[in-house]
């Protein structure tokens, strides 16, 4: 495992890299609120056994990155009238680009969950050159388009943890809303990463500045219409946060994306759906090597 600092402007944006150095280059994008930890060991030694370097990355006002105190918080009438932080999905992609530039990526495979799916569509938007292929996972290319149930709305407003055993407490609870039905939930995985979440950042408000930023986005579906490169769309049936429809109009917007549907999936990544998420990965850089566009 190797850590590292990028940076954009005044920006730093903390990394970690893992995976045989000469790997295929694969950068992973959390969603909202969550700090790099919540992506699971198991899913990325999943990754890098399918041949890929892996890095992932605290986004802004989460974790060790930098948090943007001086924008203030978001209200509640700057959410629901859709006005934005002071940063845009725009700027976060930058942020995934300075991290692809310190780690000396011309171009990688680029995969993100909810927020994180965001982010990524708008770097192949932006950077179409440097993302080899693209995974869309549990998102939507508008906040307009598969909007949540209030239920799983509320659980995300709850008020700030106290404490890291009730930010463990909170993390289940929202995960036991907005998680998978259908399959089991490892609730003592997530009291841990929360535990460890709390230990290295604990901030709300970039919670809210980041949510700020998602109700304030523009509909990316006639930008993505003009990429060309491998895509997958992944959204669960069951998926309270953000509902098929982001999934599918997502998939619909993209020349050639496939869309994989799972039943019983909700916002989150099961174990079991897990080998078969990092396979179809892997076929998808495949089909970008196999598009003639390079080597990895």
């Amino acid at each position: 495992m190797v850590e590292g600092v990028a940076r954009h402007g005044a920006v730093h944006i903390a990394y970690e890299v893992e995976g045989p150095p000469t790997g295929k280059p694969l950068l992973l994008v959390m969603g909202l609120g969550l700090q790099m930890l919540f992506w699971p060991e198991d899913f990325r030694r999943l990754l890098t056994g399918h041949g890929f370097q892996v890095a992932r990355f605290d986004n802004r006002d989460v974790g060790r990155s930098t948090h943007l105190d001086t924008l203030g918080l978001p209200s509640p009438l700057d959410l629901a009238l859709g006005r934005g932080p002071g940063y845009t999905l725009a700027d976060m992609a930058e942020d995934a680009r300075a991290v692809m530039d310190a780690l000396g990526w011309e171009s990688a495979h680029v995969a993100g969950v909810s927020l994180g799916g965001m982010i990524a569509q708008t770097l192949a938007i932006r950077h179409p050159a440097r993302v080899r292929s693209l995974t869309s996972i549990s998102s939507t290319p508008s906040p307009r388009i598969g909007r949540p149930r209030p239920r799983a709305v509320v659980a995300l407003l709850r008020r700030a943890a106290s404490s890291r055993e009730d930010a463990a407490r909170q993390v289940v609870d929202i995960f036991r809303i907005i998680g998978s039905p259908a399959y089991p939930r490892d609730e003592a995985w997530l009291r841990d990463v929360a535990r460890r979440s709390y230990d290295v950042a604990h901030d709300p408000d970039g919670v809210r500045r980041q949510l700020a930023t998602i109700v304030s986005a523009v509909d990316r579906r006639p930008a993505l219409g003009g990429l060309h490169l491998p895509a997958l769309v992944v959204h669960g049936a069951a998926d309270p946060l953000i509902r098929l429809p982001g999934g599918e109009s997502t998939a619909r917007a993209i020349p050639g994306a496939r869309l994989i549907v799972h039943a019983g999936m909700g916002h989150d990544l099961p174990a079991p759906l897990q080998p078969s998420l990092a396979a179809e990965i892997a076929a998808l850089a495949h089909r970008w090597h196999d598009q003639g566009r390079g080597a990895g």
